[in-house]
């Protein structure tokens, strides 16, 4: 059994990026968050899983559907909230907005709007740690809309004719927008694709976050190890539209009424938790984390807005 001190990092995280999106969510309405905003609701338990078992010199690749990423992998809320927000504090001085965070400084290589774009930088920074010699692995989070792009399938065959130290991670909500996997793919178990590159490949239960950190380590044990990469599929579902303005009204009510209750990814942490602590351990952990929230979005509010002067010079730097 993990330690008591692991679990409870790991239900924090997990309750971190459960209680960010969901105070997001609340602030996109009120109209200080523009733009697009996807959120990670339910499938919380995947990057933090995942994240869990890299080193400070690895990479991570995300998403669009990017905020539980870059939490798992040590952003801190108060400049992410900031970004969401526009403001000159966020990561990247409110230019990236919600969909196009990254933090170098943790090893995030960033997020962007385009599905399966990541698949390419991620292979891209293996092969780049790699020619170097560095002891870095790049783990990729993508989807099962992205799986069906060619792009997967070209840098798939990349990274196993290079052995490139690559973690491909499919987070299978199981909706491309509105789509069904079943009806976009004869096979809704898409990591037996990596058979046909001759790549390990694995099933795990994306809620729970104990599986996926399980499987992601010997994943990182064998890139490391020079026989990458690894191919990991992780079943989630999301808990609501493809973003915010998306009712989603085409997810059945019976799976998403599953999926948000005894198979929640903060249910089952909290589970694992509650073997080890109490229930006073648990709640100061909850108690933290709604302290932290409002502290950050207090920051993010008071921040100033990005310098118009210093946007033209960085223009001019790199026209």
């Amino acid at each position: 059994m993990a330690s008591k001190e692991f679990l409870a990092g790991l239900y924090r995280q997990l309750l971190t990026i459960r209680v960010f999106e969901t105070q997001c969510i609340k602030l996109y309405r009120s109209g200080k968050i523009r733009g697009y905003f996807h959120p990670y609701l339910g499938e919380e338990a995947i990057a933090v899983g995942a994240c869990a078992t890299l080193g400070e010199q690895d990479y991570i690749v995300s998403t669009h559907r990017g905020h539980g990423h870059c939490i798992a992998r040590g952003a801190t809320i108060d400049r992410m909230v900031a970004e969401l927000f526009g403001k000159a504090t966020g990561y990247c001085k409110g230019r990236g907005g919600s969909m196009h965070i990254a933090d170098v400084s943790t090893g995030n290589l960033g997020a962007n709007g385009i599905v399966g774009g990541g698949m390419a930088m991620g292979v891209g920074a293996a092969l780049g740690a790699k020619i170097r010699g560095e002891n870095r692995v790049a783990l990729i989070f993508t989807s099962d809309g992205a799986a069906q792009s060619g792009i997967f399938a070209e840098s798939m065959n990349l990274a196993a004719i290079w052995d490139l130290p690559v973690i491909i991670i499919i987070e299978n909500n199981q909706y491309a927008v509105s789509t069904r996997i079943e009806e976009s793919s004869r096979c809704a178990d898409l990591y037996i694709r990596g058979s046909a590159f001759c790549v390990e490949s694995f099933k795990v239960d994306g809620n729970d976050v104990l599986e996926v950190y399980e499987r992601t380590k010997a994943a990182v044990e064998t890139c490391r190890a020079g026989k990458g990469p690894v191919l990991i599929e992780a079943k989630t579902f999301r808990h609501g539209g493809h973003h915010v303005n998306d009712p989603g009204q085409y997810m059945p009510e019976d799976k998403l009424a599953y999926y948000k209750g005894e198979h929640d990814p903060i249910n089952i942490a909290r589970e694992y938790l509650a073997k080890v602590a109490s229930a006073e351990e648990i709640e100061a952990i909850e108690r933290s984390v709604d302290r932290e929230m409002e502290e950050a979005v207090v920051f993010a509010d008071s921040s100033p807005e990005p310098s118009v002067e210093e946007f033209l010079a960085e223009i001019e730097v790199y026209s």
